[in-house]
């Protein structure tokens, strides 16, 4: 008598797993950072950099054209001299203001209990960038 089965996982294509590929998206460093800070209104490019001074200008370049590609941010540019090129969500953007504060929300509140369940030892030793 042939012994239990054991199942296999489901491997998941991602052109099979729409709601994983899109969680992978914007699980990718600065990407929900950048759509964050563009909940608000739109902004220049100089502006983005100075909310996010770590990203560098290349880096953000590559993320805002990813987001342009997925068709969540938009770029305008008026005629006028100088030329004035902003970004802002799109539609589609937009409709992930909710779930990004929810996030935000999350991550606040964890913060907070955290910061309130920490030991005092773990705390000094945190902030003087030892042990963590």
């Amino acid at each position: 008598m042939p012994g239990p089965t054991t199942a296999k996982p489901t491997v998941c294509r991602p052109d099979e797993c729409l709601a994983e590929d899109w969680l992978g998206f914007l699980g990718h460093r600065w990407n929900a950072l950048l759509l964050w800070h563009l909940s608000d209104g739109s902004k220049r490019f100089s502006e983005l950099q100075a909310l996010l001074p770590r990203i560098s200008p290349k880096v953000l370049t590559e993320r805002i054209v990813g987001l342009m590609r997925r068709d969540l941010v938009q770029r305008a540019e008026t005629n006028t001299y100088p030329r004035e090129v902003t970004y802002g969500l799109t539609a589609r953007g937009k409709a992930l203001r909710n779930f990004l504060t929810e996030l935000y929300d999350w991550a606040a509140d964890v913060a907070r209990e955290d910061a309130v369940t920490a030991r005092p030892e773990e705390t000094r030793a945190s902030d003087a960038g030892v042990g963590v």
